[in-house]
């Protein structure tokens, strides 16, 4: 059963909302401007609160970017409902939390609850980066691009579709509530490590150098606008990959948490030109490989390959296939994604590819 709302979350009069258990899986972003309060107070409120799933830290410390939860602590809520905010990216670990909430509500077959998705409006918009996943994947990850172009709620949709699942399914439309008018989708940060207005435009490309031994300025104030580690040596000389709609220079920083925490590295940051649309995702392919080509300390970590899922895409990272080919393929797979992608959207624009 899927439902698609366009009333405020409080407005709805579902007896498992109004009188059943329900537990809250959120993050700080599911602050109400208007009323001056979180999502859970509804429920405090109503007396009906069994219990909230949220980061074990408080938010935005360093590192923290998990929902745990056990399959037990579900058992007789009547209602979940879930508010993050997604920012546009397969690998973004809250929304994969939410799958895998969503994969173990499946497996609860007859005794789940049902599954609340109060939507955001994507910070990263309708844009769509990469492939879908063909080779083995992470964990908890929807068959969808790495830019995906949709949100939370569109997501939940095509994932609910993917497992087969059963459980009743409601989102509640990101137009329903005043705080998508109060508040800019990035006005509160998403997590520790995307903390502005650019990071998500950056972070489908830039999440990839989590799981290689280059830092994507992590414990920095500017994440994934920063690369670099201590063996790297940049120089204004020696041409560096070049992306349209960014420019690129050769930077010095030191993170204060992570990897490399308090050791001096030495990269680039990449600058985005105002109002042009780039391609983080094809840009850092291109400099994944240049910096495979000339260091050879540069290796890709465990977990690589199942992020990018893609084996031509790292047949390329190993020069097996020239630039204008990674092009082409990418630019197929995109086409192939927003052709799929257009049976789960909720909402009148539609995601697309930047030519």
């Amino acid at each position: 059963m899927f439902s698609f709302r366009t009333t405020s979350l409080e407005e709805q009069l579902d007896k498992a909302l109004l009188e059943g258990s329900v537990g809250c899986f959120c993050t700080h972003n599911c602050w109400d401007p208007g009323r001056g309060r979180y999502l859970y107070d509804i429920f405090r409120e109503r007396g009906n609160l069994k219990t909230i799933f949220s980061p074990r830290d408080t938010e935005l410390t360093p590192l923290t970017n998990h929902i745990e939860f056990s399959a037990e602590e579900l058992v007789g809520l009547n209602a979940v409902v879930v508010e993050i905010q997604d920012v546009g990216t397969r690998y973004f670990n809250y929304t994969k939390d939410v799958m895998r909430l969503m994969t173990v509500l499946k497996d609860m077959k007859d005794e789940a609850p049902s599954l609340y998705i109060v939507d955001h409006i994507n910070p990263a918009g309708r844009v769509v980066e990469g492939t879908m996943p063909s080779a083995v994947v992470e964990d908890y990850v929807p068959k969808v691009a790495h830019r995906h172009g949709l949100t939370l709620g569109e997501l939940a949709n095509l994932y609910h579709s993917e497992i087969g699942a059963k459980f009743a399914l409601h989102v509640i439309s990101a137009l329903a509530a005043e705080s998508s008018k109060q508040l800019l989708p990035w006005a509160i940060a998403p997590a520790s490590d995307i903390p502005g207005l650019f990071t998500c435009d950056m972070y489908s490309g830039g999440g990839l150098w989590n799981n290689t031994n280059i830092t994507p300025g992590i414990g920095t104030a500017r994440p994934y606008e920063y690369l670099g580690a201590p063996f790297v040596k940049p120089s204004t000389m020696e041409p560096v990959p070049v992306a349209p709609g960014a420019l690129i220079r050769p930077c010095s920083f030191t993170p204060s948490c992570g990897k490399y925490e308090g050791k001096k590295c030495f990269g680039y940051q990449i600058l985005l030109e105002p109002g042009a649309e780039y391609h983080s995702f094809m840009h850092t392919l291109q400099l994944l490989r240049y910096f495979r080509e000339r260091y050879p300390e540069f290796r890709l970590e465990d977990g690589f390959a199942a992020k990018l899922s893609d084996e031509f895409l790292l047949g390329y990272i190993d020069g097996e296939a020239s630039t204008l080919q990674m092009r082409e393929h990418v630019k197929l797979e995109e086409q192939k994604w927003i052709r799929k992608a257009k049976k789960f959207t909720l909402y009148d624009d539609q995601p697309y590819r930047i030519k």
